[in-house]
């Protein structure tokens, strides 16, 4: 290994020497650069007494007492001094195989979250509709409140009808030359036909609204049928508890 290699060299040895340890340190550190990422904290918690072993490419059994650069593909065991194996350590991952298991893991916590989030849903909806009967009731007021509105609206626009029958008698007057009409007159007709389409336009839109209201109840109510049943089901007992009293009794002997 490299610090096995360095220490035969004495730093008072001749160049010869030197130059030759040199070398070696230059070969070894290519093949230690493909396993430095991965083998960098093991290398810092490596003991004296620690033994590496794996099963490498060539199908070579390879044992050292620090992590092996050429298993980093594969996985190799620490063992401790008895020969039991102390952990497993896996393989490296590359950055295609690392981005795909930080995905998965991304995608784990958006689904516990998902859950979580579904459930604290169910809990309200619980706690806001404990039964049938305080769903229908909500249900009737959301859509009382829409049919008022729209009544609202109609009212207003039989009010500008009325309106715009007025206008249209004054109008008569202005039949034969229709350029002498006053520009208030002009101006109140086309205010009053602005506003007659935009309470159709409100009507419209509440009438959707009435209907998205009655699908959103529709989905809460197939929701809740489930969550009234699974609150109204009995715990489960256990087989002890569950077993009659004369059964757990001890038996006696007939005389």
């Amino acid at each position: 290994m490299l610090v096995r290699t360095m220490s035969r060299y004495s730093l008072t040895g001749s160049a010869t020497e030197w130059n030759r340890g040199n070398a070696n340190v230059s070969g070894l550190t290519g093949r230690a650069i493909a396993g430095s990422l991965l083998l960098a904290g093991l290398f810092g918690q490596a003991r004296a007494d620690d033994i590496y072993t794996c099963v490498d490419a060539q199908g070579r059994r390879v044992t050292a007492d620090r992590p092996i650069t050429e298993c980093i593909d594969r996985e190799q065991k620490q063992l401790n001094p008895s020969g039991t194996v102390k952990r497993r350590i896996g393989p490296s991952l590359t950055a295609k195989e690392r981005a795909a298991e930080e995905e998965q893991a991304r995608q784990a916590v958006e689904e516990r979250n998902r859950l979580e989030e579904e459930k604290k849903r169910d809990r309200a909806l619980l706690v806001r509709y404990p039964d049938r009967g305080a769903h229908d009731k909500e249900r009737l007021a959301a859509i009382a409140l829409i049919d008022d509105a729209i009544a609202a609206a109609s009212k207003s626009i039989d009010e500008l009808v009325a309106a715009r029958k007025r206008l249209d008698v004054e109008l008569e007057f202005y039949e034969k030359d229709p350029s002498k009409v006053p520009v208030k007159l002009k101006r109140q007709i086309d205010e009053n036909e602005q506003h007659i389409a935009a309470q159709r336009r409100f009507i419209a839109n509440q009438d959707n609204e009435k209907t998205r209201i009655k699908a959103q109840f529709d989905e809460e109510l197939v929701k809740l049928r489930q969550l009234w049943v699974r609150r109204a089901a009995p715990v489960s007992a256990s087989p002890s508890a569950a077993a009659p009293a004369s059964a757990l009794r001890p038996a006696t002997a007939k005389k």
